[in-house]
């Protein structure tokens, strides 16, 4: 395993580079060297997203063979320092054009950086345990700790497009998940996420030549399958809709960065350049700008009539009714969970509640009627160190139960909005986008 280089970072922020790739003022010395713009293109004004990457972006072997230590050498030096931080995570996504090259550029970058730092997972269709869960649950369990770097092949865009190419889901279920798709990327960022997304593309014409070349030879026939010719054949159809979704997607806080796939130089050094920029933006100094929320997440009460004060606390049940209908409701329940039907549904059960109110004596209760074998209570407390590496949310995530199971979780999400809140545990932004969060949820 090479190590982070850092004996030998004046000679590299020194070395002569051509014009286009001066070094620049800014940054720290350790990540200054300046390589080939994220922009390499100077494509003309005017093209769409993607035509900007139909037309035969190169890098000559040369200028490849120059750069490739240089970058490879920067960015491991900067991914040790994002070890050592704690900061991010960096969330790379990566999606295209089949034959674009998305598999190589992920190897590449393991191979330039220390893989035991980044954690890569590809999405295809989904495995029966997905399939028992939310289509988000996949993905939520792949995501990165802080300090480390995750690379995501396809993830939650994918699954989209190909469900609309093939007519599976109409325009609005489309717009749907598009929306579902922001408020994602926008919750990571909020996290702290550095969220990278690449688009790796071909023209239509790059991409049969690609096809038919990956099939020709016997070493790589079996990357290409039918399904990648089948997306070769709806290529027009599909590319207006990987057009509108590239725009409706690409925000402030999530961009897509489009990068031509034709030449691989060219590709691994765009894809590097990027990573880099990204890197070093993460790990530079920056002030504490707090941010503000803009809503309250309810409006105040007129009347001063408030539900929880106000309930009577002095109701009382007959001990012969309560035996009674206990044993009649957790008949039911037992009969229900055990139901056939039941079997294609899951449950979530949350309690909520001020100490000593009964929580726990309600959950034996329910217990009581279920299979051991079908039910797992989840305790909720203070955060560990693994779960303050990760979105809030995500420690839930983990919890949710596949087709045929229940979690009972004893405390929940809400304590963002309760405890965290009232204790000061998490700033005013964090708990009032909370609100969005858990609905979302």
């Amino acid at each position: 395993m090479v190590r982070p280089a850092s004996r030998t970072r004046s000679a590299l922020c020194a070395a002569g580079l051509p014009p286009a790739l001066r070094p620049s003022s800014s940054g720290c010395a350790r990540h200054r060297a300046r390589l080939p713009n994220a922009n390499l293109s100077g494509a003309p004004e005017g093209l769409g997203m993607l035509e900007s990457a139909e037309i035969g972006h190169k890098v000559p072997k040369r200028v490849y063979a120059r750069e490739e230590p240089k970058l490879r050498e920067l960015l491991l030096n900067a991914q040790f320092d994002l070890s050592q931080s704690g900061r991010g995570p960096l969330l790379l996504v990566i999606s295209g054009v089949e034959g674009g090259g998305r598999g190589e550029t992920a190897n590449k970058l393991t191979e330039w950086m220390d893989p035991r730092h980044i954690h890569v997972v590809a999405f295809g269709p989904r495995a029966p345990e997905e399939a028992a869960r939310p289509p988000a649950w996949r993905y939520w369990r792949s995501l990165p700790p802080k300090g480390k770097i995750g690379i995501l092949m396809n993830a939650w865009y994918n699954e989209s497009m190909l469900a609309h190419v093939q007519g599976k889901i109409d325009a609005d279920q489309v717009n749907t998940r598009v929306q579902a798709i922001r408020e994602h990327e926008q919750m990571l960022t909020d996290e702290g996420f550095v969220l990278l997304k690449f688009w790796i593309h071909l023209s239509k014409a790059a991409q049969k030549q690609r096809l038919q070349e990956l099939e020709h030879d016997p070493t790589t026939a079996w990357r290409v399958t039918r399904e990648d010719w089948k997306t070769y054949r709806i290529y027009n159809k599909a590319h207006e809709l990987w057009e509108s979704l590239l725009r409706e997607t690409s925000t402030g806080a999530a961009p897509w960065h489009v990068v031509e796939g034709t030449d691989g130089r060219y590709r691994y050094l765009t894809v590097g350049k990027i990573l880099l920029d990204a890197l070093r933006t993460t790990l530079a100094p920056r002030p504490a700008t707090p941010k503000h929320a803009i809503t309250p997440p309810a409006p105040s009460v007129i009347d001063n009539v408030k539900l929880i004060r106000d309930l009577d606390l002095s109701k009382k049940l007959p001990v012969k009714d309560y035996d009674r209908a206990l044993e009649k409701h957790q008949g039911k329940l037992a009969t229900l969970t055990r139901h056939k039907r039941f079997a294609k549904r899951s449950l979530i059960l949350v309690f909520e509640g001020v100490d000593a109110a009964g929580k726990g004596g309600a959950i034996r209760r329910v217990t009581g009627a279920l299979d051991a074998r079908q039910y797992v209570t989840v305790p909720v407390a203070a955060p560990t160190e693994e779960e303050r590496a990760f979105p809030y949310l995500w420690r839930f995530w983990r919890n949710v139960p596949r087709y045929g199971g229940i979690t009972i979780f004893d405390r929940s999400w809400y304590g963002r909005v309760l405890v965290e809140r009232v204790e000061g545990y998490c700033s005013v932004y964090d708990w009032m986008r909370a609100y969005d969060e858990i609905n979302q949820f």
